[in-house]
């Protein structure tokens, strides 16, 4: 597992310094530009726990940044690619945020509760998305302010509606709905996010109260599990992870990350581009999801059609299941190879094998 484009000084997460000051100190790691525990359980368990179950993990490196000031609306809909202005007021939206040129600088989600909006934005793209945001704040009645007073845990996995239900916690309908709670003492904002597999939660609390909700979690069922196995999931299926498989030189479709894309709704940042593309033909490559038979190749592995280049991997991982092993991944891949549909091949070093186009999320 790489780690992806670190602050300079990462510092680590409040559940992270809380399991360090127990009896058992996890092994950690540096992920989305926070300090974070990489295990947490045997990698076969915590696997097993996000395919079939449900897993409890550190979400810490997530932050929310509260948009005010009367032009808010306005404003944030010219500087990203979703809905704002007609999203439910208990909705959220992910989105791409994009250069004049139509070049993805970042991506995060927006969040809508009533007439207020909210940010989340992963640590290792914070400053660089506000410093981006703030040269176009010129005349509007608009403030940034980032909330530093709570953290998020995440529950992920197919029965982590379950999980919720036993403690009495909302679940919500459909991905990208959230709502407030309150449960022990504790005020809680239940999100549900997208997935491709399963269901995927972010439950927000204060850091003073987020290792009595860890505890709770497991109590209703959750296992707990480390970024390493959460990352391996996430290329499993099929999720891109800007500065890894979307970069600052590509385009929104060529990432096939059309659920970020609201063609209706005015005009925003980059939007002549995107507008362009589609009205005037597709892209010449596209991010696909892949499984793979053979070893793990590395990042940046050519992938070949017919002796010819067809792309390159961007991620690889290995799923750990009671079944056997599984191996997925993403990458770039030119049009003319998606046309013959057929076998990628690959090798680099003694990493070899055949990757195959991934048309939906696995089925495990």
């Amino acid at each position: 597992m790489a780690d992806i484009a670190l602050a300079a000084s990462p510092i680590a997460t409040p559940l992270t310094a809380w399991l360090a000051s127990g009896e058992t100190q996890p092994e950690t790691t540096v992920y989305r530009g926070v300090i974070t525990p990489r295990e947490l359980d045997a990698r076969p368990v915590e696997t097993e726990a996000l395919v079939y179950g449900a897993a409890v993990h550190d979400l810490g490196w997530l932050r929310r940044v509260k948009v005010r000031g009367e032009d808010r609306f306005r404003w944030l809909s010219g500087m990203v690619t979703n809905t704002v202005n007609d999203l439910a007021g208990n909705a959220g939206a992910w989105n791409l945020v994009l250069n004049a040129q139509g070049r993805i600088q970042g991506d995060l989600a927006v969040w809508r509760k009533g007439d207020t909006l909210e940010l989340e934005i992963a640590v290792d793209q914070l400053d660089r998305l506000l410093t981006h945001f703030e040269r176009f704040i010129i005349m509007d009645d608009v403030e940034l302010a980032t909330r530093e007073e709570e953290t998020a845990l995440g529950l992920t996995g197919p029965k982590a509606g379950e999980v919720l239900g036993r403690l009495g916690l909302p679940v919500q309908p459909g991905p990208m709905m959230h709502a407030r709670a309150e449960f022990n003492g504790m005020s809680l904002r239940v999100r549900r996010g997208y997935s491709e597999v399963g269901e995927d939660y972010e439950i927000w609390t204060s850091h003073h109260s987020m290792s009595k909700m860890w505890k709770f979690l497991m109590t209703g069922g959750a296992v707990p599990v480390g970024c390493a196995a959460v990352e391996a999931f996430r290329v499993a299926q099929g999720m891109p992870l800007y500065g890894v498989d979307m970069m600052e030189r590509d385009l929104p479709q060529e990432t096939s990350q059309m659920r970020s894309l609201h063609f209706d709704k005015g005009c925003y940042l980059g939007q002549e581009i995107v507008e362009r593309i589609r009205s005037r033909g597709n892209v010449h490559r596209h991010l696909r999801s892949l499984e793979l038979d053979g070893a793990l190749p590395p990042v940046g592995a050519a992938l070949m059609v017919d002796g010819a280049a067809a792309g390159n991997v961007t991620s690889a991982a290995e799923l750990q299941l009671a079944s056997g092993a599984r191996r997925f991944a993403l990458g770039m891949v030119r049009g003319e190879a998606e046309v013959k549909n057929g076998p990628l091949t690959y090798g680099a070093g003694d990493a070899a094998g055949t990757a195959r186009l991934r048309s939906g999320p696995p089925a495990f």
